[in-house]
């Protein structure tokens, strides 16, 4: 099958497939799995004009609806926590926008920009894992003020036994909730802030910035992957859904370049992703925190690490 905005040829049943299999994997870790799609659109199927990243954001688009319900039903969804991520990334996804049109056109430039930014995010990862367990313990103190009643073990929870999201404080100030016995306390202007930038790296990249939020929730704020993932998932969602229609709205502007999404492929893609995504959220809650991890981390290092080093061959 020929796909003209992405200028390839292939067969049907290949997309839905690739993102069933990186959907399943990247979703326990609230990853929709669009930062791994998009190498292999732009390195395996040969998609290399800025259409790819507003098709990614279709993708998006379709797959991420049904592991955000699986994670809303099981009661891991914090929304207090999705609306700051949201609100903050989608001014980001805008100008983001802008820059992958005029400044990343070039599909060479625009590698380079994908391998940093997987890099560093898998760098956070697995700085995260390798850290001594107290050192770890103590930075989530500094960063996100982690409470924990006394005599309870740490902050990890036992798969399969997960309780419900509580919220106990929203405002300006700070996001309060807990989980599995704990109490987690960020500041929501500092979560705002970030928010507002990783928009801007998503919009270029073509994946909302909820993807990229996810590592920043885990390893920076230190909240757990099970209740991260359901709210990085749907600020993805909604700052996909804003990507794609400014993408298109782009289009007309540059007449001699393909900016717009390639409805059919993203689609297709979207499809096997949304399958995806509802079985990993299904399955994350049987699944250690710390092999989540580490899946995401070599995910996303080893597409990082071609990107960078093709350069300088």
């Amino acid at each position: 099958m020929y796909f003209p905005v992405a200028g390839i040829e292939i067969s049907p049943w290949i997309p839905p497939l690739v993102a069933f299999a990186i959907s399943l994997l990247t979703s326990m870790g609230g990853v929709s799995g669009a930062f791994l799609l998009l190498p292999f659109q732009v390195s395996i199927l040969g998609f290399q004009s800025p259409a790819v990243s507003a098709t990614n954001h279709l993708f998006n688009m379709v797959a991420i609806p049904g592991g955000v319900w699986r994670y809303s039903r099981e009661g891991r969804m914090v929304w207090p926590l999705t609306w700051v991520i949201t609100l903050g990334t989608l001014p980001g996804v805008f100008l983001g926008a802008i820059a992958r049109v005029n400044f990343l056109a070039d599909p060479e430039h625009f590698k380079v920009f994908v391998g940093l930014v997987l890099l560093y995010l898998g760098g956070r990862l697995v700085w995260d894992l390798l850290r001594p367990a107290h050192a770890r313990s103590a930075a989530a103190m500094a960063e996100k003020r982690f409470e924990k009643p006394s005599g309870h073990a740490g902050p990890d929870v036992v798969p399969g036994q997960l309780s419900r999201v509580a919220v106990t404080e929203f405002n300006a100030a700070r996001l309060a909730y807990e989980f599995c016995g704990q109490r987690f306390v960020l500041s929501t202007p500092r979560l705002a802030l970030l928010s507002f930038v990783v928009g801007m790296i998503g919009g270029v990249y073509g994946i909302g910035g909820g993807a990229i939020m996810a590592p920043f929730l885990i390893s920076f704020f230190g909240l757990p992957v099970y209740t991260a993932a359901g709210a990085a998932l749907m600020a993805t969602f909604v700052t996909s859904v804003a990507g794609v229609i400014f993408y298109q709205l782009l289009a007309p502007l540059y007449p001699g370049l393909a900016v717009g999404p390639d409805w059919l492929l993203g689609l297709l893609f979207g499809t096997g992703g949304m399958a995806g995504m509802y079985c990993g959220a299904m399955l994350q809650k049987h699944v250690p925190a710390r092999t989540i991890k580490l899946i995401l981390a070599a995910a996303i290092l080893v597409p990082a690490i071609g990107y960078i080093r093709k350069p300088f061959l």
